[in-house]
């Protein structure tokens, strides 16, 4: 099932060659093991950094100003349905909706397995200088200057900003959330995938839980048998609970639209068959002994008209029994879902006790003579 993540980061003066180094697994960051890089690539980078877009990123940690930000990093995560390619394709999509030619960027896709299912976990880091490109030719240092409004070729590249005001960042990060959303899914959609995500929250979604918390591969190790198996078990019930959903909302459209085809239907032949009966029998009578064939004719149209409606409604009324158990199943899982909320709460409290007696160990007894 397709999962959703977007989040926005910022770099501040020293971090951004370390985190270039990290997205693109180089320097200390390289591995010979369990490599998880998938691409990498930049783009729009002065022609001082086109082929080694490292030397951007240290030239924004020396001359960027001490306060300035020198990257930001929108972090994805990518449908495991897509193969490899449709993912590239679908970031470069991303990266020209929402950097275009502005910014100069580097982006990577990392494939890691995940630390309790095994599956892949598909994602992409995005960092990209917030400074335009405005066509002007500068040298490291003062492409990172203050820019000069009146002279441009005076100052440094000018910098975007992402609203003013907390509420109007906010806002525009929400429609960030949404563009991404909907891009996903027209991609899904292309490649003949039924899932699709959202970017509301779950509450806004209507579905009552609490969000999953993220464990890394180094907390998974040290989780006990039963609570990863308890944490497996909460996540199976919540993709049957979403497969019991997304069937019973099809099993509505498809009763739905019977009934609608059902009247419309009526409602088309109802008038041409009574304009055609008017017109075959007015100033005429049939001898249907000499004419057999124009009774069997009437006879066989109004068999099949008969046959349809048992048709139609036979397949009206097993929707409605495929309904019906859908939502006994529903009910089941959310008493399931009850059952291992339970489950996951009683193994919290067992974490907690296990770490007050680590925090507290015992001191045990000593005897003296």
């Amino acid at each position: 099932m397709a999962s959703y993540h977007l989040s926005v980061k910022t770099g501040g003066k020293g971090k951004a060659a370390s985190h270039a180094d990290y997205i693109a697994r180089e320097g200390k960051y390289a591995r010979e093991k369990d490599n998880d890089l998938e691409h990498q690539e930049s783009g729009n980078m002065p022609a001082w950094a086109a082929h080694k877009p490292s030397e951007f990123w240290k030239a924004a940690d020396t001359f960027e100003r001490a306060n300035g930000c020198t990257y930001r990093e929108i972090e994805i995560a990518l449908p495991r349905e897509l193969t490899p390619a449709q993912r590239l394709e679908l970031v470069r999509d991303f990266i020209q909706q929402e950097i275009g030619d502005r910014h100069a960027y580097q982006f990577a896709i990392h494939n890691p397995r995940a630390a309790i299912e095994g599956g892949e976990q598909p994602h992409a880091h995005i960092m990209f200088s917030e400074r335009l490109n405005d066509g002007i030719e500068r040298d490291p240092q003062p492409y990172f200057k203050r820019a000069n409004t009146k002279n441009p070729e005076r100052g440094g590249a000018k910098k975007a900003r992402f609203g003013e005001t907390p509420t109007e960042r906010k806002a525009y990060l929400i429609a960030q959330r949404e563009r991404w959303a909907d891009l996903q899914n027209k991609h899904l959609e292309r490649y003949q995938h039924p899932d699709r995500v959202d970017a509301r929250s779950l509450k806004a979604q209507g579905i009552e839980r609490e969000p999953e918390r993220h464990f890394g591969a180094g907390q998974v190790r040290q989780f006990e048998p039963a609570q990863l198996h308890a944490l497996m078990e909460r996540r199976e019930a919540e993709r049957q609970a979403q497969h019991c959903r997304d069937e019973c909302n099809s099993v509505i459209d498809v009763t739905t639209t019977l009934r609608e085809a059902l009247a419309e239907r009526d409602n088309v032949t109802e008038t041409p068959k009574c304009e055609v009966m008017q017109n075959a029998t007015q100033g005429r009578t049939f001898d249907f002994e000499k004419e057999s064939d124009k009774l069997n004719a009437l006879v066989s149209d109004a068999m099949k008209d008969i046959q349809e409606e048992i048709d139609l409604q036979s397949l009206v009324n097993d929707a409605m029994a495929e309904f019906q158990g859908i939502h006994q199943d529903m009910v089941k899982q959310q008493e399931r879902e009850y059952w291992a909320e339970q489950q996951r709460q009683q193994e919290k409290e067992r974490q907690r006790l296990a770490e007050q007696k680590r925090q507290k160990p015992d001191k045990g007894w000593s005897f003296s003579r």
